[in-house]
């Protein structure tokens, strides 16, 4: 185990790694600012949906989120350069997770993992050369690190893809319906459009989906299949990346793909002024066993989570519960049709209520859809009721459709949905069953 962790090897992917990484932290940013993401997301809402448990954590008023996120952006062209860089991916981890948990509307998986790698990251010597802390301190300059510096993204990345291929394995994920769907807005782009609509290509999309989360991680651990692994991944990212458009992350997932060739290619493509690494040495640090058991924690989290739904009743695609955080990538397409009812609890009087006057449209699509926006926007009427002096009761009808499926009824309309609590790893019985008794 020692020799596998600990063994030093040549420092490139991993410098690489940091300079486009610390880059595309800062397109993210400046993306968020330049495209109305932010004043969409955190600035028009009255209030933002955040994970259950860190309601406390809202936008900050007026345009200050402008300003967060260009500081945010900042601390991304530092991790680039490397400039106090541990510092800087510490900020930008916390800024980002910040954001990532005071707002679901926008929930991504990719989000997700973004959080992830910045953590990592800060425990990564990817400082060690080319960057402004060697260049203020010479001492630091190193070209080589330690084994598992490499192996915590080809982990997580198995992980991720791992889950993503195994949640595609259901019906109408198989038959082509799911993709059908997602490929009907996409009719008017210009040449592909109507390519897009054709049966064939959905399940060329569906399948080559499973294969490729699947298969990719094997493919670019084998040297044989290294390279056409990788230039499978550049057509699918970039296939991602225009029709899907989901900013960073088509061209992060590309870079992830240095930690998988050797590193004297690397290092002669990139850093042609650098030294190669050669002597393999083995230095086993005093913090080893500390270092070991955060990642075996870190890991064992990480395969534990997404299996989370299977214990949770239900089907997780109906209920939502044990859904986020579980590498369940575009699986399905939800729409419905939801009021709520607001009852004064003394009088037993209905007060009507717009969501308008509440939520921007984004937010009344989750609001809508989703058990757990549900129960947030039932407990944020029942409190801005609160305010008034009127205790009230909140009643719920939402007929909801799932992958173009006939509506059905979601919530049970005789709970008051105001008055329950919510248990992350439970389901709610006011959610109703998935299938007709």
């Amino acid at each position: 185990m020692n020799k596998f962790l600990f063994k030093h090897i040549d420092n490139s992917g991993l410098i690489v790694f940091r300079i486009i990484f610390g880059l595309l932290c800062f397109l993210e940013a400046a993306g968020a600012i330049f495209t109305g993401w932010i004043k969409r997301t955190l600035i028009e809402p009255k209030f933002t949906f955040s994970f259950i448990g860190f309601e406390w954590l809202q936008p900050l008023p007026g345009n200050w989120m402008y300003a967060y996120y260009a500081i945010m952006g900042l601390f991304g062209l530092f991790i680039m350069l490397g400039y106090k860089y541990r510092m800087s991916m510490l900020m930008f981890a916390l800024m980002w997770t910040s954001t990532y948990l005071m707002q679901k509307s926008s929930y991504n998986n990719h989000y997700y993992l973004l959080m992830l790698l910045s953590y990592l990251m800060v425990f990564l010597p990817a400082n060690r050369y080319a960057s402004l802390d060697v260049k203020l301190k010479p001492s630091l300059k190193s070209i080589s690190m330690p084994n598992w510096c490499k192996w915590v993204f080809i982990l997580q990345l198995f992980i991720l893809y791992s889950y993503a291929s195994a949640a595609k394995f259901y019906p109408d994920w198989l038959d082509g319906t799911v993709m059908e769907i997602l490929m009907r807005s996409k009719s008017n782009y210009f040449l592909v459009g109507d390519i897009l609509q054709q049966k064939t290509v959905h399940y060329f999309l569906a399948y080559g989906g499973i294969l490729f989360d699947g298969l990719i991680i094997p493919l670019l651990l084998f040297k044989p299949t290294r390279k056409y692994a990788f230039f499978g991944s550049i057509f699918f990212h970039l296939f991602n990346s225009i029709i899907f458009q989901i900013g960073i992350f088509p061209y992060m997932s590309l870079a992830f793909s240095l930690f998988f060739f050797e590193p004297k290619f690397i290092k002669n493509t990139f850093l042609k002024g650098k030294d190669y690494y050669e002597v393999n040495e083995i230095i086993i640090p005093k913090y080893r066993t500390v270092l070991i058991a955060f990642f075996s924690i870190y890991f064992v989290i990480q395969v534990a989570l997404p299996l989370r739904h299977h214990f949770i009743e239900d089907n997780v695609l109906w209920t939502e519960e044990g859904h986020r955080l579980s590498w369940r990538m575009m699986l399905r397409s939800k729409s419905g049709r939801t009021t709520y009812s607001v009852i004064n609890a003394n009088t037993n009087k209905a007060i009507p209520i717009s969501m308008d006057h509440y939520l921007t449209k984004k937010q009344q699509r989750g609001a809508s859809t989703k058990p757990d926006i549900m129960w947030q926007f039932s407990q944020h009427l029942k409190n801005d009721f609160a305010k008034k002096g009127i205790p009230v009761k909140v009643y719920i009808n939402a007929r909801i459709r799932v992958n173009g499926k006939p509506s059905r009824q979601l919530i049970d309309p005789k709970v008051d949905i105001a008055a329950e609590e919510w248990h992350p790893f439970k389901h709610h019985s006011w959610i109703l069953p998935s299938k007709e008794d």
